[in-house]
């Protein structure tokens, strides 16, 4: 009897403290390397596709998701201003932005002036990014006569296809959507390299778009999930680099926006990365410091303290080892009495 009560309780255990992880995926850049999660890290995990971060980011916060993606300076705000409610694990993409178009006039960023741009994300990086640009450049986009017109009626998905169409002319977006637009239609052009204008004007070279960031409560009760998640994410990152066509086969299997071809086409420009520790926060809080000189609100008033930044730590699963060790007796059949004093 003993034996068999030392079973169930294993079983008990696996079953009432190894919930599923919640993981929320982005259509979009980050999208990429999670189909490949999706495919072979589906035992412990349920994922819910959503169609951009304002949308995910709610459920982030209540612990509805409990690891998804968000730009950075959103990441940041809402640490700052909801009190610690998410943490930054690692920075998994690097800036892919560019501003494409049907129109070969435009040689320079003044040549946009009067122009009306759909930009990618209201609040995300290209967003900050590009106001940052224009700024610096000394660029209007106050509304006023002649200056530039900025709207965020389409969603990010949907820029690519509406410049094809030709219901709008000038679109501010990340990559895969660039290279979407661009190998439909030959005519698009990317007019402006961000990265390029970014770095003429910060002297930062390479910049975090896009980080997988873990509801703080999650994160902190049960560290090896969030470390085990982070691993399999890094070898999905890795694996997506060099396997470009069967990485586009599996975007496309579970429905994240894009065709294969394109994906195949876009990987190489998507600018994957995997930093975790002084690395991401280096490069994170340069690119934090810009936004809070432009514009502070951007990353709720200040930058992070270090609680933002998630440390790895040692833990020690106590129903695990139970488990194990109640598995044990019932295969060696040895006995064991617990202290009355321990109870």
């Amino acid at each position: 009897m003993k034996k068999i009560a030392c079973l169930f309780f294993s079983l008990f255990v696996c079953v009432f403290f190894c919930f599923p992880q919640k993981i929320g995926i982005l259509k979009g850049p980050s999208g990429i390397p999670s189909a490949y999660l999706m495919e072979n890290f589906s035992d412990n995990a349920e994922y819910e596709v959503f169609s951009g971060a304002n949308f995910l980011l709610p459920k982030l916060i209540k612990g509805e998701v409990e690891i998804g993606f968000l730009p950075p300076n959103v990441a940041a705000k809402v640490y700052n201003v909801n009190k610690g409610a998410v943490v930054m694990a690692a920075v998994c993409g690097n800036g892919m932005v560019s501003l494409v178009t049907k129109d070969s006039s435009i040689k320079k960023l003044k040549d946009l002036k009067g122009k009306e741009i759909f930009v990618a994300g209201q609040g995300a990086t290209p967003d900050f990014m590009f106001r940052y640009i224009l700024k610096q450049n000394k660029i209007k986009f106050d509304g006023t006569k002649n200056s530039v017109q900025l709207s965020y009626s389409v969603p990010n998905a949907e820029l690519a296809p509406s410049l094809i169409l030709g219901k709008i002319q000038y679109a501010v977006v990340p990559e895969p959507f660039a290279t979407v637009a661009c190998e439909k239609d030959k005519n698009i052009l990317r007019a402006v390299d961000f990265q390029k204008e970014f770095f003429e004007l910060s002297g930062i070279e390479n910049f975090p778009m896009t980080v997988i960031a873990v509801n703080a409560k999650f994160a902190k009760s049960n560290p090896e999930k969030v470390k085990k998640f982070l691993e399999e994410y890094k070898n999905a990152s890795e694996w997506t680099l060099k396997n470009p066509k069967e990485a586009g086969l599996l975007v496309e299997k579970f429905q994240l926006g894009l065709n294969a071809q394109i994906v195949e086409k876009a990987i190489p420009k998507c600018a994957f990365v995997f930093e975790t520790g002084n690395q991401a926060k280096n490069g994170i809080e340069k690119l934090l410091s810009v936004f809070m000189e432009f514009e502070p609100a951007s990353v709720g008033g200040k930058l992070p303290d270090g609680g933002f930044y998630k440390k790895k730590k040692k833990s020690f699963c106590f129903f695990c080892c139970v488990s194990l060790f109640s598995l044990e007796i019932f295969f060696t059949g040895d006995r064991f009495t617990f202290d009355s004093s321990f109870s």
